[in-house]
């Protein structure tokens, strides 16, 4: 019987060789746990297995999904009586990480033919929270758009409003919610995307008050995180409880989109609400 020549490695060769791989190589799919070479998430970033489409950077969402973009407000950022160390700290790291200077991108685009006013929550500028700057530059973008009557397409990825900034914050959401009406009262299109995750305030406000609400498969959302639900109504939710699928099943949400399809679908819901807008005339 011929004797392997195949060594087994010790535990401290194999953390050794397990430290020599470069950071990035693998991916975990948050859904269905499926491992595999980033290198096959490919250009959109989605699991394999599943579909699940995995967080993305603001810029990164823009360029697989718009023909043309020009961002506006670039400068708009936390207020300067905002001290605290830590937060300061957040802050510098959330720009040098995204490129932004808040956590919402802004400004018009082109899809085919057709031009939109588009915001895009980034959930690596400290978790997409909503901040006064943020809620400043969606409302500005709501008011800009509704002078020039252009529908708007929000993407939403957030995990609500962001607590170092106290009321000023929580009142964004009343105070965004007052620039869609107007821009609803217009008799003007606004879609909204819900992407992982959509959670806290933003969920409470401009999230849910799109015509039409779509959503990536398996995105997260909800208001409340699960621990505070269980703690509050003593029991453990369906594990699913707050999946995009679930959301939908009880009415809140009109379409799941997978991603490699949304920009197909978003000028498709475009073309359609101008075409009904011809016939208005």
């Amino acid at each position: 019987m011929l004797q392997s020549r195949f060594k087994m490695p010790s535990h401290d060769e194999l953390v050794k060789r397990m430290d020599a791989i470069p950071d990035h190589v693998l991916k975990e799919c948050p859904h269905c746990h499926y491992k595999f070479l980033s290198v096959r998430a490919g250009r959109n970033n989605i699991c394999p297995k599943c579909g699940y489409g995995f967080r993305l950077m603001a810029k990164r969402r823009v360029k697989i999904t718009f023909d043309k973009f020009t961002e506006m407000d670039q400068t708009v950022t936390v207020p300067e009586r905002y001290t605290d160390p830590k937060y300061r700290a957040k802050i510098a790291k959330a720009k040098k990480i995204t490129g932004l200077n808040e956590s919402v991108l802004t400004g018009t685009a082109m899809l085919g033919k057709q031009q939109l006013a588009v915001g895009v929550m980034d959930p690596f500028w400290i978790m997409g929270s909503l901040g006064s700057a943020t809620g400043e530059k969606i409302t500005r973008l709501f008011e800009m758009a509704t002078r020039k009557r252009l529908p708007v397409v929000m993407f939403t990825a957030s995990g609500g409003a962001r607590m170092q900034e106290g009321l000023n914050s929580l009142m964004q959401m009343a105070k965004i919610s007052n620039a869609v009406a107007a821009h609803s009262q217009a008799g003007l299109l606004y879609v909204v995307v819900l992407c992982d995750p959509t959670t806290g305030g933003v969920t409470a406000s401009f999230a849910m008050q799109g015509d039409i609400i779509l959503a990536e498969p398996y995105a997260l959302v909800g208001f409340a995180g699960r621990r505070v639900i269980e703690q509050t109504i003593m029991q453990k939710p369906p594990k699913d409880f707050q999946s995009a699928e679930v959301v939908m099943q009880h009415g809140f949400i009109d379409q799941i989109v997978a991603r490699a399809e949304m920009k197909q679908t978003l000028a498709k819901i475009l073309r359609l609400h101008t075409k009904e807008n011809a016939y208005d005339k």
